[in-house]
């Protein structure tokens, strides 16, 4: 079948059309996205300023009219961080069903760990042993582990690269600032690592999204134009060798390093300090990268349910 996956994330609106079939890895059709920037359209007590609201809900509908022209059987539309954070969540979401017709749902911060886990759980397959998910987004990082499809562990912090860009880079740190920073993303990741690393020993790492993918392209790896299925990694000697120059540069010279999306410069640092924390803390010393995230992981479980009541 033919569906359209609707996700609100806290930096992009996007919609993924896929040809979805039990057995077989979702295919790619159509994909439309915007920058809605919703975790920065949030005003000082929280809420999602009319501004973000008016962008979410012109982007729904469009995206409504996206998936009726590319013959979507159905949409599932979920929405991360920025709107689950959000204090008026429920009345954005109301107002964008009442303008749309589309009930977007929101997505748990374990869930969304979970379900990043089984997309990457499913790509590397079983031969990954112990694996370990890391996927920053602008509003949140996620973290999962385990053996199985479902992991042992998932979490959720507040420690996305736009959320941070928002609340400590709005000017250019000084060096006891960026220490100050440092230091904070590391004690909350450190809070609850040992979820992580009582279990056992993690035969394979892996990270996930657009803030893992810029790094490791800055730091060497091949462009996504030579396909998926081309080894990407992202070693922590690199990252730690680029993260002072990336300091130092001006948002000219971020936009133009390769990987890198001129809308998004301001959140190559903060998303830098927050990959540096998680390899340091969970002794990594590379993680490799996953082309499938949080939206196959959506597709895979639907794919599975719609499997499980054909044969019932």
């Amino acid at each position: 079948m033919r569906l359209g996956v609707l996700d609100i994330g806290s930096n992009t609106g996007h919609l993924l059309v896929v040809d979805a079939h039990g057995g077989s890895a979702p295919l790619p059709a159509f994909s439309y996205k915007e920058p809605l920037r919703l975790a920065e359209h949030l005003d000082a007590a929280g809420d999602v300023s009319p501004t973000g609201i008016a962008a979410l809900t012109e982007f729904t509908a469009q995206a409504v009219r996206v998936a009726e022209e590319k013959g979507c059987e159905e949409m599932l539309s979920f929405a991360t961080s920025a709107v689950r954070d959000a204090g008026n969540a429920e009345a954005v979401l109301t107002h964008v069903e009442r303008e749309t017709g589309v009930r977007i749902e929101v997505l748990p911060g374990e869930d969304e760990a979970r379900l990043t886990f089984l997309a990457v759980r499913r790509w590397f397959g079983w031969s990954a042993g112990r694996l370990a998910v890391f996927d920053i987004g602008g509003g949140s990082l996620e973290i999962a582990a385990g053996t199985n499809e479902r992991p042992d562990v998932a979490w959720s912090l507040p420690l996305g690269a736009a959320r941070l860009a928002r609340a400590d880079f709005s000017e250019q740190p000084d060096e006891e600032r960026l220490r100050q920073i440092r230091r904070r993303i590391r004690a909350e990741i450190a809070r609850d690592a040992g979820h992580l690393l009582r279990a056992g020993t993690t035969h394979r790492a892996s990270a996930t999204s657009k803030t893992f993918r810029s790094l490791a392209r800055i730091c060497g790896a091949a462009p996504s134009g030579e396909g998926q299925l081309v080894p990407r990694s992202l070693p922590l000697p690199d990252l730690r060798d680029w993260i002072p120059k990336l300091v130092a540069m001006s948002p000219e010279e971020l936009a133009a390093l390769p990987g890198v999306s001129p809308s998004r410069t301001h959140q190559i640092v903060p998303g830098a300090l927050v990959a540096e924390a998680c390899m340091d803390i969970f002794d990594l010393p590379e993680l490799e990268i996953c082309p499938w995230a949080l939206r196959e992981g959506v597709i895979l479980e639907r794919i599975d349910k719609l499997s499980v009541n054909d044969e019932s």
